[in-house]
């Protein structure tokens, strides 16, 4: 089974794109949905085009789902924050813009290489060299960044699903506690894969 964030393959015009342009149009999506959504309505057309674009890559409906699992338990939580400090207002304007966020972020690592994706932010990062920043360490940092997603998130779906397997409610220190663990385990080892490959400085 395909997990979150993984390369899908196909030939949908979103495949065929650059990584450069869908990066751009992702990030400013984002943007948008921090910046001037401020009522429930407005999430609608953000999430049709969501809808749209996952529609136009051919993603399976399984493999959507698959994408979207992993910060369930997170949106229940801040929903259920923000319903009660701020309203139910502000409470599907949060969780509905993270929700649309993250989906079209996991769609532009469905539809792109990883390798497409460090070559166009090396390339974005090379006028920083001027100043003394290494583009190549700047695409290895963000492409990490961008694998470590789904890392927690599988992190996450492990300890939930060991707690309802062992006939365990919900509480919320017995997640983060194994799944920050988990984490640290996670970003001990890839540490290591790293160094053995003489990036250790």
């Amino acid at each position: 089974m395909n997990t979150f964030g993984l390369y899908h393959p196909g030939t949908s015009v979103l495949h065929r794109l650059p990584a450069g342009p869908k990066l751009v149009v992702t990030a400013s999506i984002i943007v948008f949905l921090s910046l001037w959504v401020r009522q429930p309505w407005q999430v609608v057309p953000a999430a049709s085009v969501a809808v749209i674009a996952y529609s136009t890559a051919r993603i399976p409906l399984r493999l959507t789902v698959v994408q979207l699992r992993p910060i369930v338990w997170m949106l229940a939580f801040v929903g259920a924050f923000q319903w009660a400090v701020a309203g139910w207002e502000r409470a599907v304007v949060i969780c509905g813009s993270l929700l649309v966020a993250v989906a079209l972020a996991a769609l532009v690592t469905l539809t792109t290489r990883m390798t497409d994706m460090l070559d166009a932010i090396v390339a974005a990062a090379r006028p920083l060299r001027r100043v003394g920043v290494d583009p190549d360490r700047v695409g290895l940092v963000l492409v990490m960044t961008i694998r470590a997603i789904p890392l927690l998130g599988t992190v996450v779906a492990r300890v939930t699903e060991a707690r309802k397997a062992r006939g365990l409610g919900f509480s919320l220190r017995a997640l983060v506690v194994p799944v920050v663990v988990g984490a640290l385990m996670t970003a001990e080892a890839m540490g290591e894969a790293l160094a053995a490959r003489g990036v250790d400085d």
